[in-house]
C-alpha cells in the first residue's frame, strides 16, 4: 500500500513481516487465553477466570496495536483465524483439561512463548532500524510479562 510514512521501504517491508508474524502469534495467544477463561475449574475459579478475561482483553489490545503500527507502515493486517492457524507460531493450547494448575501451566507456556517471539521482534526491528516498532514491542513485552506473573502467582 502507498504511504507517506518516511520510514525507508526496506526498513517498512522487514517490519511489516515482523508485525504480521506477531499479529498471528497474538492473536493466537488470545484464543488460548479465552479457552483457558471458558474451561478453568477449581476452588478459585472466579478470581482466575476473571484474570484470564483481563489477559485475553490486553492481548486483543495488543493485537491491535500491532495491526495498526503494520497498517501505518503501509501493510495490510490479517488476522481472521484462518489466517492466525496458517501463521502462528505457538504450539496448540491443550484440549481436555479444566483444572486451575493445568490451565496456569498451559497459558503461561503459551505466553512465555509469545514474549520470546516479541523480544526476538525487538532484536529484528531495532537491528533493521525500525525503533518505534522496536519500542512497541518493548512496552507490549513488559506488559506481558506482568501478565504471566500475575496468573503464576495464583499457584505459587
Amino acid at each position: 500500500m502507498k504511504t507517506h510514512n518516511t520510514l525507508p521501504k526496506n526498513v517498512r517491508s522487514v517490519s511489516s513481516v515482523i508485525l504480521q508474524a506477531s499479529l498471528a502469534d497474538t492473536l493466537d495467544a488470545w484464543s488460548h487465553t479465552k479457552q483457558a477463561h471458558w474451561n478453568v475449574r477449581g476452588p478459585g475459579f472466579i478470581a482466575i477466570h476473571e484474570l484470564f478475561d483481563k489477559v485475553a482483553d490486553a492481548l486483543a489490545e495488543s493485537a491491535d496495536a500491532i495491526a495498526e503500527r503494520l497498517a501505518t507502515l503501509g501493510g495490510s493486517p490479517s488476522g481472521t483465524a484462518r489466517d492466525v492457524a496458517k501463521r502462528t507460531a505457538l504450539k496448540p493450547y491443550p484440549h481436555g483439561i479444566a483444572s486451575e494448575r493445568r490451565h496456569v501451566d498451559a497459558l503461561c507456556k503459551s505466553l512465555a512463548a509469545l514474549a520470546t517471539s516479541w523480544r526476538e521482534a525487538i532484536d529484528r526491528c531495532d537491528d533493521a532500524g525500525d525503533a518505534v516498532t522496536t519500542d512497541l514491542f518493548t512496552r507490549l513485552a513488559g506488559e506481558l510479562d506482568k501478565y504471566i506473573w500475575l496468573i503464576e502467582s495464583h499457584i505459587a
